[in-house]
């Protein structure tokens, strides 16, 4: 893991646009014109979503029960803290997600790693099934290359680029859809073996 900031980062491809990795936990994202009228990046909340029966799906309550005991370890001896208040970055940066998300649907976010460092923002959320669908087209519109998981699909997409320091920094984004339940994740130089896989293990048993 290379220690670099997440300020300024410049992307090489257009798929995927980083909107803000601050090194300042006083700033936030500056929003593009696509985002203006997008709320802050989501806190973390508990509220209590309402499952389809088909798909069972129950939002967490706190952001340690999304992993194994195995990955939680790992998560904090390697790129601590839990919820740095200086990471801004959204949990996506394609558009159409993007408005998914900042629609009100219930969430849980949660991120790994301190402002200006690597780390990873992951967002769970409770999406209907038009929302759904919809992600799945915006995804696979964007390039990004999908496979099954589990009972539901992931998609994946990796870019690197160049910061103001003439550095390569690898991000990338991860995105989990079964039934009603999404989970999205948005990396900077941190994308742990296995990170998505152990939250759908744990969340989808």
């Amino acid at each position: 893991m290379r220690s670099r900031s997440l300020a300024a980062v410049v992307l090489i491809a257009g798929a995927l646009v980083l909107a803000g990795c601050d090194a300042l936990p006083s700033e936030t994202p500056a929003p593009t014109a696509s985002e203006s009228s997008a709320a802050p990046a989501p806190s973390e909340t508990s509220a209590t979503p309402s499952p389809t029966a088909e798909a069972g799906f129950t939002l967490p309550g706190a952001c340690d029960a999304l992993y194994s005991p195995t990955m939680l370890q790992e998560l904090n001896s390697t790129n601590p803290p839990l919820n740095d208040p200086g990471i801004t970055i959204y949990a996506t940066e394609n558009v159409a997600a993007l408005e998914i998300l900042n629609s009100g649907i219930p969430t849980l976010r949660c991120s790994w790693g301190a402002a200006g460092a690597p780390g990873l923002v992951t967002n769970v959320s409770v999406v209907s099934a038009d929302q759904s669908t919809a992600l799945m087209d915006a995804f696979a519109g964007s390039g990004m290359a999908c496979e099954e998981l589990g009972a539901g699909t992931v998609c994946r997409i990796e870019q690197q680029t160049i910061d103001r320091n003439d550095n390569i920094v690898t991000i990338g984004e991860t995105h989990y859809l079964q039934g009603d339940g999404w989970v999205a994740t948005h990396w900077v130089d941190f994308s742990p073996d296995g990170y998505t896989e152990d939250i759908v293990a744990t969340l989808w048993p």
